[in-house]
């Protein structure tokens, strides 16, 4: 689980790797326990497991912003995952949760 680096310093190689690495780890956790879990245990086995496998060596890595979008993509599908849509109060129909709802949610999760 080593950081990869190319001639030219290049790091979309080890985003890439590291992307790979956190889907493989999320659909390996998502099969098992997410459908049966709460989402407070949701976030907890995604910051705990996941997110560790995707940024192992962040330390050395220089993001231009298509990285930092890739990063961001990812992150967002996971949560999108684990929150899902949210049920109207008013209608009481399905629709799915925006980013900046879900980072609102994910935020209050993690100060609870």
């Amino acid at each position: 689980m080593g950081t990869t680096l190319t001639n030219q310093n290049s790091i979309q190689e080890e985003i890439k790797n590291r992307l790979k690495s956190g889907n493989v780890c999320y659909h390996s956790v998502q099969n098992l326990l997410f459908q049966l879990l709460s989402k407070n245990l949701n976030i907890k086995i995604y910051i705990t497991i996941i997110l560790p496998v995707v940024l192992y060596g962040r330390e050395i890595w220089l993001l231009t912003l298509r990285e930092e979008h890739k990063l961001r993509v990812s992150d967002n599908r996971v949560l999108k995952r684990i929150f899902g849509p949210k049920r109207g109060k008013v209608t009481g129909g399905w629709s799915k949760i925006h980013n900046v709802e879900r980072n609102d949610l994910f935020a209050c999760l993690l100060l609870a």
